[in-house]
């Protein structure tokens, strides 16, 4: 395989907000020109399968201002500085959804962004769940859905679940449902 490495020649800062981070930099190519790459660091998050039972898992609804329009989704979050993924899911499961989970099994890690974002998000399965009260972030309004796996599905058949994540997710509950 040929190595098509770019190497980095200057980095600057565009932008640093409270989530992201929009770098510029100037690459050497493989052939020896140079170009620009722009690209956010993030950084990373969790995402959550949480199990009721056998058939069921855990969606949230909530608003997306870039796209003006609600999703359907697993729960998920970003990793707090230093924060063990594990602890952020834990965190994460209990504040959007007001469970807590008495097993869990880290399935994956995808990179969801890879063109434009260094994002990497971690995967859990969540069962034995408890409920134990929601408790949202401030300027976070999520609506809990639990719903049986195979509607799920459907709701992605159908373009009602669009959210790569949520889509990701389902699909590993899919798979992993069946062995419970």
């Amino acid at each position: 395989m040929e190595d098509f490495t770019e190497e980095t020649l200057s980095s600057r800062t565009v932008y640093r907000g409270r989530l992201l981070h929009v770098l510029e930099d100037e690459v050497r190519l493989p052939d020896g020109a140079s170009a620009r790459r722009e690209y956010i660091r993030h950084p990373g998050a969790v995402m959550i399968i949480p199990v009721l039972d056998a058939e069921t898992v855990v969606l949230v609804r909530q608003f997306r201002y870039p796209l003006r329009r609600h999703f359907y989704e697993l729960p998920a979050g970003k990793r707090e500085q230093g924060e063990d993924p594990l602890a952020t899911a834990r965190r994460e499961l209990r504040e959007e959804c007001g469970y807590e989970a008495a097993e869990w099994r880290r399935l994956a890690s995808i990179h969801p962004c890879i063109g434009y974002s260094d994002e990497a998000i971690d995967i859990y399965l969540a069962r034995g769940l408890t409920h134990v009260g929601q408790s949202t972030d401030d300027e976070e309004f999520v609506e809990v859905i639990p719903i049986k796996l195979t509607e799920a599905l459907g709701w992605i058949r159908d373009g009602r679940i669009t959210e790569v994540k949520a889509v990701i997710g389902l699909l590993w509950a899919e798979r992993f449902l069946g062995a419970i």
